[in-house]
């Protein structure tokens, strides 16, 4: 942190519709955070040879231009790896290899990488253990007595609403931290209950948030410390990273993790690969196995989501599963923020974007094609590059306007 001085988080106006791509890639002006170092053995991708996708892809129906898609939905970057090797690198409006982008959600499953490695090294002793033996909370509040387990599956049972257009909703109270209404300490202690634990799952960013200070007590260390030392100094972290924080200099830990598009690639070759890197284990491998895999059939139903939405994909700890058994798993961000690894074809793909539909009570999160796109993405074919030199890619993550009735 630094006495800089930092604008108000509302008048950002975030989910109203005013292009962000100005803002997602200089978070670090903006607002408060803590910094975190480049690695001290920095390592560069390896590249290989571009690979091109079809001209068009379908969706709900209706063919679609590839190459129109990234401009469409905002994209910053777009990179994709085939067997960890760097096959595709685009970057458009303020994006770039050195751009430190907001991460959104995808920084949830970041903080669950590391609850695995704390677990692991004895900081928690079991995940079954309630999450108030390690983070002081008001006596009766949502997360008095939950179990972790429960809170990295978001079925806390704490109450939680993810309405982008309305100001009254809980995204909106846990935001106005922030603009310095209390702490995200004071959120987490006084949460309110909603369902019994463990019979819901509810889309919960205030879960994510109480994971962080369960890590921060537990480790007796800032987050963002914890992860510079377990993820980004062993995975080799190119660039320095930051991580928004509030006034008693603590991490928004659901989300306002900064970083470039090539270091979030890391964590998907990671968990790609089992939680194993350069042979040396980060993540335990069960751990891993447990995060991308749906622990009881009631939760594979229909989840709320964002703006009154459900979806579909199921949801381990603090990772996207796909439906059906190709194994499919991804960390997603609003605004179109993506970490997707398809295991089978040995590909990870990440994509930052600044997408303005977010906001709008028209707008729907969908996916699209992500069942063949994989599967292309690994076609020989001739190059193709754009007017800038990098190569054009789709992408199959496809945020909708839909006229809801």
């Amino acid at each position: 942190m630094t006495d800089q001085k930092f604008v108000n988080i509302g008048d950002l106006g975030l989910f109203t519709g005013v292009p962000q791509h100005e803002n997602f890639s200089r978070i670090k002006d903006l607002l408060p955070t803590r910094a975190m170092a480049t690695s001290s053995k920095p390592s560069a991708w390896p590249q290989g040879d571009a690979i091109t996708l079809p001209a068009t892809y379908s969706f709900e129906g209706a063919s679609r231009s590839t190459e129109q898609f990234p401009e469409d939905s905002g994209t910053g970057a777009l990179l994709v790896l085939v067997d960890g090797v760097m096959r595709y690198e685009r970057y458009l409006l303020t994006g770039g290899p050195g751009v430190q982008w907001l991460s959104a959600s995808v920084a949830k499953s970041f903080v669950s990488a590391l609850v695995g490695i704390a677990l692991e090294e004895g900081h928690i002793a079991s995940i079954d253990d309630a999450i108030s033996d390690y983070v002081p909370v008001r006596a009766g509040s949502a997360y008095d007595g939950v179990s972790i387990r429960h809170v990295l599956g978001m079925l806390s049972g704490a109450r939680w609403d993810e309405v982008y257009s309305d100001p009254e909703s809980d995204i909106f109270r846990v935001m106005a931290v922030m603009a310095g209404l209390g702490t995200f300490d004071e959120f987490v202690a006084t949460a309110v209950g909603q369902s019994e634990p463990g019979t819901v799952r509810r889309y919960s960013s205030g879960d994510t948030q109480a994971l962080g200070a369960l890590l921060a007590r537990a480790t007796g260390r800032p987050l963002s410390e914890y992860m510079q030392e377990k993820l980004g100094e062993p995975l080799g972290m190119e660039s320095p990273a930051y991580w928004v924080v509030d006034s008693a200099g603590t991490e928004m830990a659901f989300a306002s993790l900064n970083m470039t598009a090539r270091d979030f690639a890391r964590l998907g070759e990671l968990y790609r690969n089992g939680g194993l890197w350069q042979g040396k284990q980060i993540v335990p491998a069960q751990w891993v196995r447990d995060s991308v895999t749906v622990a009881a059939p009631h939760l594979e139903q229909p989840t709320p989501w964002a703006n009154g939405h459900t979806t579909d994909w199921g949801y381990g700890y603090q990772w996207w599963t796909s439906a059906g058994d190709r194994g499919v798993f991804t960390a997603i961000g609003v605004y179109n923020q993506f970490v997707f690894v398809d295991p089978a074809s040995r590909t990870t793909i990440v994509k930052l974007s600044a997408n303005r539909r977010y906001g709008s009570p028209h707008w729907s999160p969908t996916t699209a094609s992500w069942r063949t796109w994989p599967s292309s993405a690994r076609s020989p074919g001739t190059r193709h590059r754009s007017s800038t030199g990098s190569v054009a890619r789709p992408d199959f993550f496809h945020p909708q306007r839909r006229s809801d009735n």
